[in-house]
């Protein structure tokens, strides 16, 4: 059996490239795959995490576990995102291109998404490419989101459909 100083170990069990810019104490856990991509200081990244490049992650940020977030996504400040929540940043995905030549990076388009400061994702939620979503904004459980959704606007179901409005406090 071969003993594992905790740093070797925590390389074995986390993949964090080279041109990952870190905040101050933010927490990453084991299995996590970060490449190209910002995390905001005292952020907590969850198990089995994929975060592109080009992603922006805010400071104080809570990702969940079995997340995958894409390149083009970015997350403003205290975004809570639950656990298994899939981000999409291309709407017509493919293999192959009409000819079956395999697709390379030129034969697709990017499509950006915006989480806005305070917004709450619920756990197995989908976010389809090209969405804002408002400030203080809570994506239910499972929701598939299709379109926009508004500064603290409660959205549920598949398609994410406005159920009502966050009360001020």
């Amino acid at each position: 059996m071969t003993t594992w100083t905790p740093d070797e170990r925590d390389a074995l069990t986390r993949r964090i490239a080279p041109d990952v810019k870190l905040g101050k104490n933010v927490r990453v856990h084991a299995f996590v795959n970060l490449y190209g991509c910002a995390i905001g200081d005292e952020t907590a990244i969850g198990t089995f995490v994929e975060i592109q490049k080009g992603v922006t992650v805010g400071a104080r940020c809570k990702i969940q576990s079995h997340s995958f977030i894409c390149e083009g996504v970015t997350l403003e400040d205290e975004v809570f995102v639950g656990h298994n929540v899939s981000f999409l940043n291309d709407r017509w995905p493919a293999a192959v291109n009409d000819d079956g030549t395999p697709k390379g990076p030129a034969d697709w388009r990017l499509e950006r998404t915006l989480v806005k400061r305070r917004a709450s994702i619920g756990s197995g939620a989908v976010i389809l490419p090209g969405i804002t979503i408002g400030s203080g904004a809570i994506v239910g459980a499972g929701a598939v989101v299709t379109t926009d959704v508004a500064d603290g606007a409660i959205v549920v179901g598949n398609p994410a459909k406005l159920r009502r409005y966050v009360k001020k406090s």
